[in-house]
């Protein structure tokens, strides 16, 4: 993490400006924020907190009355009561250009991986105008990941937003790997939110690899980051990823995890007085989400696409968890990871039958969809008779769909598994399903 001073220095050389104003005196800490009276500020602005250690960044979160309510982006350490409070008026934003390409960044655009400052010509705003829906172009092309489970089953369209659902441990991260690597978008922007600092370093050094890293720009918002600091993450990953798209470039935004960014929310929510809903998250959670994906997606006639997978951790693996059921209801389909499937080693734990793209029959053809149906009639028939199979209740011949349901099925298990290293591309998948189901 950076100084303050160095923060300020970065944000000055990108056409960062700023001038103190009256200043203001601390006069409560309670939780993770601090209430500020004699001054005044904009939501969403910075002020600097004096403490013991030297001045701390805060943000403008809320108000109530002459008192601001100020969330650090840091630990709380060395605040003493009185201390001087000073709003800074300018404007901040993400500095974005293709300098970022290769790089790991911060919550806020701060490099982390030791290659020196990042200098751009341009900068961005963390919130985003709203693209008037009618502006964007139709999702009418396939994007491939890679991935054979989802090239030839669950077809991701360019502009596409579309949630991976998974319990943790079950292989949520090495498959947003396998996408970085095989996918064909031009820029990958990676969103690591509330991960553990151990699972970052592997992600870009193991999973990520140094042929993935070229074309990608890595936000990383470690579970130890303050929720200002996760907040913004998500915030920044989209704002470089909509740089690039109105550049023209096709981008893959890999954001995990999109629970994180409510968890975060719901920290900061609380924390200013506002009271809980649902399960704890109070109501500015679930209209923070659409806001925040709704900025994915293509962009007009001359701009490139953003196609976002936002992962989704269901705790106890319920996907009726309330972050889960909101998420599905405004992405256009879900992938979803079975922990059943991942115990057996079965790699990527891809549950074909509960996973769906909504977007596919506009961008395959009707063969295409054919197939995509008969294997999951293949699947449905299987599970469903496995256990009469299993005790010999079942005798061959009885049943012609369920005799060749379980003769395709030990092929379809090999065609739906992958190595972490491989990447299939699009066309190929198709046609190994062309040959698996002996389709013309």
């Amino acid at each position: 993490m950076l100084a303050l001073a160095d923060r300020l220095a970065n944000y000055k050389s990108h056409g960062f400006k700023s001038r103190a104003i009256a200043s203001g005196k601390l006069v409560r800490v309670v939780g993770l924020t601090l209430e500020a009276t004699g001054c005044k500020a904009p939501i969403g602005s910075l002020c600097t907190v004096e403490t013991m250690s030297g001045d701390m960044e805060a943000e403008v979160v809320g108000f109530s009355g002459d008192n601001l309510f100020l969330m650090p982006s840091e630990q709380i350490t060395g605040v003493l009561p009185g201390a001087k409070v000073t709003p800074l008026v300018g404007e901040t934003g993400v500095p974005v250009g293709m300098e970022l390409l290769g790089r790991v960044i911060d919550g806020v655009g701060n490099p982390l991986d030791g290659l020196g400052e990042i200098y751009t010509d341009q900068k961005s705003s963390f919130v985003a105008q709203t693209i008037n829906p009618l502006a964007r172009k139709p999702i009418t092309e396939p994007l491939d990941v890679g991935l054979k489970a989802i090239n030839g089953l669950l077809t991701v369209g360019k502009g596409q937003r579309i949630g991976l659902f998974a319990g943790s441990g079950v292989g949520k991260s090495v498959t947003l790997g396998m996408m970085t690597r095989g996918t064909t978008a031009q820029v990958v922007v990676v969103g690591l939110i509330g991960e553990r600092g151990r699972e970052v370093k592997e992600f870009i050094e193991e999973i990520l690899g140094e042929s993935g890293r070229q074309r990608s720009v890595v936000v990383a918002a470690p579970a130890d980051s303050s929720p200002l600091m996760r907040l913004k993450g998500c915030q920044t990953a989209l704002t470089i990823a909509e740089y690039f798209r109105d550049q023209g470039f096709d981008v893959l935004l890999l954001m995990d995890s999109l629970t994180r960014f409510a968890q975060a929310q719901r920290e900061i929510a609380l924390s200013v007085g506002e009271p809980p809903a649902t399960k704890g998250y109070p109501p500015s959670v679930f209209a923070k989400l659409p806001a925040l994906v709704e900025r994915a997606g293509n962009g007009s006639e001359n701009q490139g696409s953003i196609t976002a997978f936002f992962t989704v951790l269901t705790e106890g693996d319920d996907l009726q968890d309330p972050i889960a059921d909101a998420a599905r209801a405004i992405l256009d389909g879900h992938v979803v990871l079975s922990r059943e499937m991942a115990d057996a080693g079965h790699y990527p734990a891809i549950d074909v039958e509960k996973s769906v793209s909504r977007v596919m029959p506009q961008i395959t053809d009707d063969q295409h969809l054919l197939m995509s149906k008969a294997v999951r009639q293949i699947l449905s028939v299987c599970r469903k008779n496995q256990d009469l199979v299993s005790i010999g209740a079942y005798k061959p011949g009885t049943d012609p769909a369920i005799d060749s349901a379980f003769t395709l099925k030990p092929k379809l298990d090999q065609y739906l598994q992958q190595s972490m290293k491989d990447s299939v591309p699009y066309d190929m998948c198709i046609n190994m399903l062309k040959q698996l189901l002996q389709v013309e």
